[in-house]
């Protein structure tokens, strides 16, 4: 999905912030360097706009990685 996408659907939808998820279906929930580099994007672009990012998850069975609890948004 491309940041243009988030957006337009949030606001379509008359967000008030975002929080994106995707999967990891290798088990491996840490982010890959794509994933840390699309979600700086996304934060980049979400402060510009006043549409705060509040979490980026990587889900993967029962584990999870959340980017806000690394402090890394």
């Amino acid at each position: 999905m491309m940041p243009r996408e988030v957006f337009q659907i949030a606001l379509l939808n008359n967000a008030a912030s975002i929080i994106i998820t995707h999967n990891h279906p290798s088990g491996y929930v840490l982010p890959s360097q794509t994933d840390n580099k699309f979600t700086q994007r996304l934060k980049k672009l979400s402060d510009m706009m006043h549409l705060p990012l509040r979490d980026h998850f990587i889900v993967s069975g029962q584990y999870y990685y959340s980017y806000a609890e690394h402090e890394e948004l």
